[in-house]
């Protein structure tokens, strides 16, 4: 589950909607339509894709007001604790957000969700809707028990355009080119990096690349295979190295452990020319478009691809992330429930205002036949970039704490919080994690 290759032939990919607020919120429905007590329930997260989400569901409501679905949102560190918590104890909703991967499996091992396989059988144009290299993400063991319900997720290197020019640089390529770059942003004032440590997943982003860019994909999937000692590969020891040498070098912002990403504080350092840049999902491009449409819209927005390492054997143009969100069926639901939620798959799921409310956000649905549509954006340089990225990838490798056990996921980012704050050597970090193998 973890090195997907994104094909050519089957891509026309994006950015998801993980930019958060902290406070969660709640809809039954639109006005007008009363979930009942059977009603089929959702959580979904808040951030850029929160109104296209409420837009389907309202709109399936008031169609079918025998198969209601009440739908909650939650900031994304809130929703990953809650909705474990709640699976574990056979109290999930019935439609299951998530990623895919480990975290998957720990939910199929434990008997939590519900076999699609059957149903994507029966009903082939639900499976036809969807890039086939995105669906096989929610097969555990050659079935399926999870559906793509959004768009591809790449992680991006972003820049501020404007303070680029003020210094007379361009974005790295390499990360000689990026250490280089450390000490004049710094005379100038401006913080290289923007950084949300205090939600701790998005340190991982530079593990991840670090570790693919030096070692290659092999290394991680050796990692997620659970062969012993896997984690004392070489890559990650030299990767885990480089994040301490960036920190020392002041390649952080101040204060970055105490920045939440799920308020977007992050991405508002980048944009308010207070850091350079940012390392981050596809996804805040919808956050960003909604927050400082000017700074988007007036081209001061740059990306890029993840700078290479001298030596390096991952090819340039690998790409980390997740392949998209997913949809799972709580196997605890009631009959009705599931029904009212299969139905909602089939037919209330990507529809033509649905895609195209995802288009207009700044994310690229993970279907097919969508290519007139994004050319026709007016966020094209975006969407073309991103569709290019993951388009053009040899490996994709899922974002390494879902595709890791629950267990082991959890332990690698608190440790690599350690790494980050400079409280563990890349020796101390690499025999905690060999421990967590097979857990």
């Amino acid at each position: 589950m973890t090195n997907r290759k994104l094909r050519s032939a089957a891509m026309a990919l994006s950015a998801a909607a993980l930019s958060l607020s902290l406070a969660a919120c709640g809809s039954s429905g639109p006005a007008g339509t009363t979930a009942s007590a059977d009603s089929a329930t959702m959580w979904g997260l808040t951030g850029g894709n929160q109104p296209v989400l409420q837009q389907s569901v309202d709109a399936w409501n008031t169609a079918h007001s025998d198969q209601t679905i009440k739908l909650d949102f939650f900031a994304n560190d809130a929703y990953k604790t809650k909705v474990r918590t709640a699976v574990g104890a056979g109290q999930g909703p019935t439609f299951i957000y998530g990623w895919g991967g480990g975290v998957l499996k720990s939910y199929v091992d434990a008997g939590q969700v519900t076999d699609l396989t059957d149903f994507l059988k029966e009903n082939p144009d639900v499976a036809d809707r969807y890039l086939p290299s995105i669906l096989e993400n929610g097969k555990i063991d050659g079935k399926m028990y999870a559906v793509p319900n959004n768009n591809v997720q790449p992680v991006v290197l972003y820049f501020n355009k404007e303070v680029f020019e003020k210094i007379g640089a361009q974005p790295p390529k390499t990360w000689d080119e990026l250490m280089a770059l450390v000490p004049k942003f710094k005379e100038a004032g401006v913080a290289p990096f923007s950084l949300g440590g205090q939600s701790k997943w998005p340190d991982l982003m530079w593990l991840e690349y670090l570790v693919d860019r030096i070692g290659g994909p092999e290394v991680f999937a050796n990692i997620a295979a659970d062969k012993p000692g896997a984690w004392s590969d070489p890559a990650v020891k030299e990767a885990l190295t480089k994040i301490q040498e960036l920190v020392d070098a002041g390649g952080f912002i101040n204060g970055f452990s105490s920045i939440a990403a799920d308020s977007n504080a992050d991405q508002a350092l980048l944009y308010t020319g207070k850091a350079a840049m940012v390392l981050q999902g596809g996804w805040i491009y919808q956050g960003m478009k909604k927050d400082a449409a000017e700074f988007v819209s007036s081209g001061k927005l740059g990306f890029t691809t993840f700078p290479t390492v001298a030596g390096g054997k991952g090819d340039p143009a690998n790409v980390v992330g997740n392949p998209s969100n997913f949809w799972s069926i709580s196997s605890k639901a009631t009959d009705s429930q599931k029904k009212a939620a299969l139905e909602y798959i089939k037919n209330g799921m990507f529809t033509e205002a649905d895609t195209q409310a995802l288009i207009d956000s700044g994310a690229v649905p993970v279907t097919t036949g969508i290519e007139s549509k994004l050319a026709a954006s007016p966020d094209k340089d975006f969407l073309t970039f991103v569709y290019s990225m993951a388009k053009d990838a040899p490996d994709f490798t899922m974002s390494w704490d879902q595709a890791l056990s629950p267990a082991q996921g959890d332990a690698m980012l608190s440790n690599l919080d350690q790494i980050f704050l400079q409280k563990i050597s890349p020796e101390q970090f690499i025999d905690t994690m060999n421990a967590t193998i097979g857990k």
